[in-house]
């Protein structure tokens, strides 16, 4: 007889760790993001999916379709495209673009993302539009953004010039983030450019406004954005010691209050967090039970070595269980997934690795099942015998 399948769950230190509770960020910010991208950890999360004006941090998801179109030869760096009227006529942050100009698109993405030009933004935008406009290509822009799991993303304009619906999350423009990180490495270093002059005529329009840039922090990018409505905010990352982290904030009240901010965030990120190595692959992290095996248990590994982002600060042992469904009946493969170690960091996700069998373990023999069930038996009436007798009623 076989007994009943439950969860067996065991508490363990993981390799001894110990974890600490990292103190909170207390962001202004009226809604932020910040994310580990070598581990894939959120270390800060505050209103993040709410749908807001992302200002001119939007213009990153016209540089993602420009990047696209390049790579895919719809598009090339020498290129030169007209300026239309439309284009010419944005206000604001611009490249001072007339329509006389014919403009390289190696120099459009450079004013893009150094002089957060919306005249650039929309020359762009009226080239790779399906029907020549700048609201076809924003509606392009949508459907992207979609597919590459930005629900939280509506777009009217290339440029995040103030219009109704034009949305996007704090969340959102991190994965976004990551992606131009990770899709374009060919085209990222243009974002720690701190200076562009594109053929003299704006002068008072040549310096990058991320304030993190050049502070020796790592910075390397992305995009500020500021609009009335929106407030000041910033989509940033710097990497330090192969970490990576990217953030994304937003309803700031000041260019000052943006740069303390953001460079508040950075420092947090990386002094009170630290990449550990909690398990190594092959290496039991705890065994299993077998029914009917060849032996009684089986070691659980994992496949790979797993690393994780924990609190600098030391405490409590890292909490962390092993929790799988058994006993596990035999026969049973090597390398077969049977469990799984969930870990859960104080004041951070949990996470959770596969387990598999360290090795194979064949179906008992008929002494060993004998064995085995006679086991089960008399574990079964040992418990019966332990227990409390019944409770008698007395008749007052």
């Amino acid at each position: 007889m076989i007994p009943t399948l439950r969860t067996f769950m065991a508490g363990i230190s993981v390799a001894a760790l110990l974890a600490g509770s990292a103190a909170a960020f207390e962001t202004r910010a009226r809604a932020a993001f910040v994310l580990d991208q070598s581990t894939g950890t959120v270390l800060l999360a505050k209103n993040a999916d709410e749908a807001l004006p992302p200002a001119s941090m939007s213009k990153l998801m016209t540089l993602y379709m420009a990047f696209e179109a390049i790579k895919e030869n719809r598009l090339s760096l020498d290129e030169r495209l007209p300026v239309s009227q439309h284009a010419m006529s944005y206000g604001g942050s611009t490249m001072f673009l007339d329509t006389t100009d014919r403009v390289r698109v190696d120099d459009l993405l450079r004013g893009i993302i150094v002089l957060s030009g919306n005249d650039a933004c929309a020359v762009i935008a009226e080239a790779l539009s399906p029907d020549g406009t700048e609201r076809g290509f924003a509606d392009l822009m949508t459907r992207r953004a979609q597919q590459m799991g930005m629900t939280s993303s509506t777009f009217k304009n290339s440029n995040g010039w103030p219009a109704d619906g034009h949305l996007m999350s704090m969340r959102d423009l991190t994965l976004l983030a990551s992606h131009l990180i990770r899709d374009f490495p060919e085209f990222y270093p243009i974002f720690a450019e701190q200076k562009f002059e594109f053929d003299g005529r704006a002068p008072q329009n040549s310096s990058n406004r991320n304030p993190l840039l050049g502070l020796g922090i790592g910075a390397d990018g992305l995009k500020t954005g500021h609009t009335s409505e929106a407030g000041y905010g910033l989509v940033g990352s710097a990497q330090q010691n192969g970490r990576r982290i990217i953030f994304s904030m937003t309803g700031l009240d000041s260019t000052r209050a943006r740069a303390e901010e953001s460079e508040s965030v950075v420092n947090w990120a990386f002094r009170q967090f630290a990449e550990k190595q909690i398990t190594t692959a092959g290496k039991p992290i705890a065994t299993a039970q077998v029914w009917n095996g060849a032996a009684d248990s089986v070691g659980l590994v994992t496949t790979e070595d797993v690393r994780l982002l924990l609190p600098t600060l030391t405490g409590a042992p890292l909490d962390a269980e092993v929790v799988y469904t058994g006993p596990l009946q035999a026969p049973i493969a090597k390398g077969a997934q049977l469990a799984e170690l969930i870990i859960r960091p104080e004041g951070l996700p949990e996470h959770r690795v596969q387990l598999v069998a360290e090795h194979a373990v064949a179906r008992g023999g008929f002494v060993n099942r004998m064995l085995t069930v006679s086991k089960a038996l008399i574990a079964r009436v040992n418990a019966s015998s332990e227990a409390p007798a019944p409770a008698t009623e007395e008749t007052m």
